[in-house]
């Protein structure tokens, strides 16, 4: 006769079993909320007659046990999923509270905005001076370039391939009022203007205006000028860049504390300003771009990831928080410091991580890349304008240009899509009603952005012989 009890179990069985419990049980909070919301939309366009207080307090309820989930967890990257899930719930049943909660998310931004500039000036100076030649610095230019050129220009083809299958500009129904208050007039940049945006005129200025690229040129040119200095000036300047980096990195893990609540803030306020009703008007455009960046992520990265032999669990474990919090935030930015400090964990060298992943922010926006040849096919279609092949071909070529280099511009993506419709001579009215929509589109393309720039960090680092397999290993 054997016994069921704790005591019969085999070495380990118990904390397997204890292991499984929190899955099945999230498995099922989760499904009921998702039938809970599809129920609510249904009810809400009238397919189905449920009442809305019984649906309310049913999710609610879901969300109570999520939320002691989360707690038995005690993970941050499952507490800023929950507080999306979370923020769309409070955003949807109390729309006029969430619409005000904005300043949580701001405040996130801005703490981890002052975070860049110094992190980037001390982590490049170090990987430069202290661990890395200077033909290494070139030859990870060089190498980093041709990768961006060559993943973005596929992110632009997938978008046009997309756009032209789907067809989602014909038979939209257009507004007879278009709000077009929210879009910034920014006089169209020139070839010199996008070179000149480069380099740094005053370094104070940059840093105020956030322009990464001109950050990362100082921190270079920086980083050389201490590599050629003797050794008595070069060592207290290498102790302090050290310094100061490993001070940052702490810094970000401070702020990040802060993450799950300045998600759960944006996504309220995304959900309570916008509403459900925008979603059906546009919704094939929606589906496009976010179906055309899964095809991306499955037929591009996920392909570079196993011939430079990425280890793709643990990259996957590495980038879930920071590709959550570009998600819900909108913003590339707030994700920059923790993608480091992970890709970091995962086995890049600090000096390829420093070097790579900035200088991607401006060159490598896979997720925008594919959604501006995508959008721009879309005016033309809204317009009832058929562009044949060879012009579509000529738009693709001209967005690889004017998309490099516009990283502090405000609604870059919008500036650059207004430009590119005035140079083909397409109306600009569609863009408008694009603009409805644009913070559901931003978030997965801001995401794509960040999970793009930390594969090629990885890959960088493989193509250099100096990617940490044992490190990753032991994680």
């Amino acid at each position: 006769m054997s016994l069921s009890g704790p005591n019969s179990q085999k070495p380990g069985e118990a904390k397997r079993t204890a292991g499984k419990v929190p899955r099945l049980y999230i498995f099922g909070l989760l499904l009921t909320f998702f039938i809970a919301s599809a129920l609510t939309i249904g009810n809400h366009y009238s397919i189905f007659h449920v009442s809305k207080t019984v649906l309310m307090i049913f999710r609610w309820i879901a969300i109570a046990a999520i939320v002691g989930y989360a707690m038995y967890k005690r993970s941050l990257t499952t507490w800023i999923l929950i507080s999306m899930i979370v923020g769309a719930e409070f955003g949807y049943d109390l729309p006029l509270i969430a619409v005000k909660m904005q300043v949580v998310s701001k405040i996130f931004l801005r703490l981890i905005k002052t975070i860049i500039a110094p992190l980037l000036f001390a982590t490049l100076v170090v990987g430069i001076a202290g661990h890395s030649n200077l033909k290494q610095v070139g030859r990870m230019g060089w190498k980093s370039l041709v990768y961006f050129e060559i993943i973005s220009t596929l992110a632009l083809f997938i978008g046009l391939f997309a756009i032209n299958i789907s067809k989602a500009g014909i038979g939209v129904n257009v507004p007879d009022i278009v709000n077009k208050a929210e879009i910034p007039v920014v006089p169209p940049a020139t070839g010199t203007d996008m070179i000149l945006q480069i380099f740094p005129e005053n370094i104070a200025k940059a840093i105020y205006e956030g322009q990464v690229l001109q950050i990362v040129i100082f921190s270079i040119i920086f980083g050389i000028a201490v590599a050629m200095i003797r050794d008595k000036y070069k060592g207290p300047m290498l102790r302090f860049t050290e310094s100061l980096a490993e001070t940052m990195f702490k810094f970000t893990q401070l702020i990040m504390y802060f993450a799950p609540f300045a998600v759960f803030a944006a996504i309220a306020y995304s959900i309570g300003h916008m509403g459900l009703d925008i979603l059906v008007n546009l919704f094939k455009l929606l589906a496009t771009l976010y179906v055309s960046l899964i095809i991306f992520l499955l037929v591009v990265l996920l392909p570079v990831a196993l011939l430079f032999k990425i280890p793709i669990k643990k990259f996957i474990n590495k980038i879930s928080e920071p590709v959550t919090i570009a998600f819900a935030t909108t913003s590339s930015e707030s994700a920059l410091p923790i993608a480091m400090e992970r890709m970091e964990e995962l086995g890049v060298p600090r000096k390829i991580v420093a070097f790579v992943m900035p200088t991607g922010y401006s060159f490598n926006l896979d997720g925008t890349t594919l959604y501006l040849s995508l959008a721009t096919i879309f005016v033309a279609q809204i317009s009832g304008i058929t562009l044949p092949l060879e012009k579509q071909l000529l738009i693709v070529f001209t967005l690889m240009l004017t998309s490099k280099g516009v990283a502090g511009v405000p609604r870059a993506s919008m500036v650059i899509l207004l430009g590119t419709a005035a140079s083909f001579g397409l109306p600009t009215w569609p863009i408008y009603i694009i603009l409805g929509i644009d913070e559901l589109m931003d978030m997965a393309r801001t995401s794509v952005n960040v999970l793009g720039n930390c594969l090629a960090t990885a890959v960088i680092a493989r193509w250099e012989g100096e990617f940490n397999n044992s490190k990753t290993n032991d994680q």
